[in-house]
């Protein structure tokens, strides 16, 4: 029976489907959730900074250095990309799917891709740029299925 294998993500949440060529049903295998950085923020005395300790500038006054921000956000979506993959690589290496839909933000599509193994990229079918991860029940089938009859 052909398995297709839907991955819906943006850079906090993830889940996968897998979608059966007889009914076209969508039955969640995983839901993957990813700590968004504004609560990591907020654990930190909720600076939104990145503040990233004290130091001295050029006049040798105590102040506070702050990393870029983004730098730590580009890590985080990298690190959720590589565990998506890691779930997606070790289906396709158990042969449970025949083939792969993903379908997600620009951004995420951008960090996965890479992360992908080459047996994984063979079974991509198409790749959609879309936030389908706040949809449920049939409107989520009814999304997807729109998704898929749109042109890349």
């Amino acid at each position: 029976m052909e398995k297709t294998w839907i991955l819906i993500a943006n850079a906090e949440r993830a889940r996968c489907f897998e979608r059966h060529a007889k009914d076209q049903s969508l039955i969640e295998l995983v839901d993957f959730i990813h700590p968004h950085t504004s609560l990591t923020s907020k654990a930190n005395g909720g600076d939104l900074t990145g503040a990233a300790g004290k130091g001295h500038g050029r006049t040798g006054h105590a102040g506070t250095q702050f990393e870029p921000h983004t730098e730590a956000h580009a890590k985080e979506r990298a690190g959720f990309a590589r565990q998506l993959a890691d779930y997606i690589n070790a289906g396709v290496a158990g042969q449970r799917c025949n083939a792969l839909v993903l379908i997600a933000t620009s951004p995420m599509l951008g960090e996965l891709r890479p992360y992908l193994s080459s047996a994984s990229e063979k079974l991509v079918r198409s790749c959609v740029a879309s936030d389908l991860t706040r949809y449920h029940g049939s409107e989520l089938k009814n999304r997807v299925d729109d998704a898929l009859r749109s042109p890349d």
